[in-house]
């Protein structure tokens, strides 16, 4: 196998991060890396671009590409934010109740 045949097996994760919420009802996120938890009120997602949290009402997860890093949630959206570690009030505050 010479270098140029490994390289085109090699999986890349997407750079790019963008958002698309359609009437506060649907949302499609791309540059997702994982989505560690989630539930009916909450996502906390890992993006290329670090951890961010949706909060809504009846949210789902509608659609997941790994492959693509794609993701698709339905349901009400009130909130979105990214959780960065320097920030110590909310984002601690995220993670404890995360991992208690």
């Amino acid at each position: 196998m010479n270098y140029y045949d490994r390289s085109e097996k090699i999986a890349t994760t997407p750079k790019e991060h963008n958002i698309q919420i359609n009437n506060r009802k649907e949302m499609e996120i791309n540059g997702v890396k994982d989505i560690d938890s989630f539930d009916n009120e909450e996502f906390l997602i890992e993006t290329v671009m670090g951890y961010l949290v949706i909060r809504g009402q009846n949210l789902q997860l509608n659609n997941l590409n790994v492959d693509e890093g794609i993701v698709q949630i339905k349901g009400k959206v009130y909130e979105m934010a990214y959780v960065d570690e320097q920030r110590t009030g909310r984002a601690k505050g995220i993670f404890s109740k995360l991992f208690k």
